[in-house]
């Protein structure tokens, strides 16, 4: 070991220093004083909801050269007054992931391979599939001729990352279609 690296040892450098109490610089590397915060580097700041559960704590999302570098909770909001639950504060790696899909995939039917599909067309799909089910299996009346206007054939479930809004307006969509079996697995 060089004796130029003995002499920066942490306590040699408080005993050295005027920093007898080891509270400020002798404690701190050059490193440590060069780093700097991963907020203060982004490029902006954008306001985002946590999407692991239905509570809805607010985030704050810091971004740089289109990637998100760090995600903490905003301690404006109502909800989490600033707190993440340790899921919702690791989300940073659910944006950035490597094994994130961008793309739609399909596989056709008795298909082995997934292959890659334009959102347009996917989109299109869902809706034919969606009528032709709605189409297929709506009952108009009972057999005692009451009112029914109703479809068996689609349903919701929903999931514990849609929060209150979202189940609201699904609610309403699934409705509108006719649709009665709707559930949700997240019933705060």
């Amino acid at each position: 070991m060089a004796r130029g690296q003995f002499l920066q040892w942490p306590v040699l450098r408080q005993l050295r220093g005027a920093d007898p109490t080891g509270r400020g610089t002798a404690v701190t590397s050059e490193r440590t004083r060069e780093t700097t915060s991963r907020t203060a580097t982004a490029d902006g700041v954008a306001q985002s909801i946590c999407p692991y559960c239905a509570v809805g704590c607010a985030q704050r999302v810091f971004h740089r050269d289109g990637r998100v570098v760090h995600i903490e909770g905003d301690p404006d909001s109502p909800v989490s007054r600033g707190r993440l639950c340790p899921k919702g504060a690791a989300s940073e790696q659910l944006a950035n992931t490597p094994l994130r899909r961008t793309s739609v995939l399909y596989r056709r039917p008795h298909g082995t391979d997934w292959e890659p599909l334009e959102l347009d067309t996917a989109l299109d799909m869902i809706a034919d599939r969606f009528l032709e089910a709605r189409r297929n299996h709506w009952q108009d009346t009972d057999e005692h001729g009451r009112p029914l206007r109703r479809t068996m054939g689609i349903a919701s479930l929903g999931g514990a990352t849609i929060d209150n809004e979202e189940n609201y307006l699904l609610k309403k969509f699934f409705t509108a279609a006719g649709a009665i079996q709707m559930e949700n697995q997240a019933r705060i």
